[in-house]
């Protein structure tokens, strides 16, 4: 169980890293990224999409890593930690997504980090 929620999660991950990655490109996706209030985000906004997209594929590494894949680069002794926070990040998350004011953000991505959340609840308790 522990393994297909790693993949589940890490799947996850590089989904909404995908998503930053097409906004940090100027994709007319902002509706449903950093509050809603761009069809396209400005320069600034496209920046930290970028990084956040690093950060997601780092994500994925991170529960792949505590799953058991020893393909990830990540030690597992940090892993083993780096999930639970991870986990606490993406619960913060889902609450201000779906405290948002975007109607995007709310019904998508509150879900999505929510379900993350969970994935990867799972995967540090096995951990």
């Amino acid at each position: 169980m522990v393994e297909a929620a790693g993949v589940a999660a890490a799947i996850g991950c590089l989904g909404v890293a995908v998503f930053q990655v097409a906004l940090a490109a100027g994709a007319p996706l902002g509706r449903a990224a950093w509050g809603g209030a761009h069809e396209r985000l400005p320069r600034h906004l496209r920046v930290a999409s970028a990084a956040a997209a690093g950060v997601w594929v780092f994500a994925a590494l991170i529960v792949l890593a505590a799953a058991g894949f020893e393909a990830s680069p990540i030690p597992a002794a940090v892993a083993g930690w780096a999930t639970w926070v991870l986990a606490a990040f993406l619960l913060v998350g889902a609450v201000m997504n779906l405290l948002s004011r975007s109607r995007l953000e709310r019904i998508i991505w509150g879900p999505v980090a929510l379900v993350l959340a969970c994935l990867t609840a799972i995967v540090a308790s096995g951990a």
